[in-house]
């Protein structure tokens, strides 16, 4: 038997046949594929015709899920040193610019001042 079941990004499905339980990554309709990640994080593409070929029904998503597709715990995330073997500060690099522009902004009106003056 055949699902009619639509492909929805972020749903899991359960193969019925094969037991397995995988999530729906991405669609893309334009390439007729549909892009699944199964519960230990293997990620395959299968084309509109084998996805509407397989015996799958809704599922939830299983504790245990982990993959590309999942977002780790912030607090896994670590910060590492730069080429330089210092610490640096990834979270706000735009500040630098900024701040190196407000500086150089500075700098052209003191010129500016100095100018006028003599």
């Amino acid at each position: 038997m055949t699902t009619r079941l639509i492909p929805e990004v972020g749903q899991w499905y359960a193969h019925r046949d094969k037991g397995q339980m995988f999530q729906v990554v991405a669609v893309d309709e334009a390439q007729d594929a549909v892009e699944i990640q199964d519960s230990d994080g293997d990620v395959d593409e299968l084309d509109l015709e084998s996805w509407f070929a397989m015996t799958i029904e809704l599922a939830s998503a299983p504790e245990n899920s982990t993959g590309p597709a999942d977002d780790p715990d912030s607090s896994e995330r670590e910060y590492t040193l730069s080429a330089d073997g210092g610490e640096r500060d990834w979270r706000d690099p735009l500040d630098q610019l900024a701040s190196a522009v407000d500086e150089s902004e500075d700098d052209e009106d003191e010129t500016k001042a100095t100018a006028v003056r003599h």
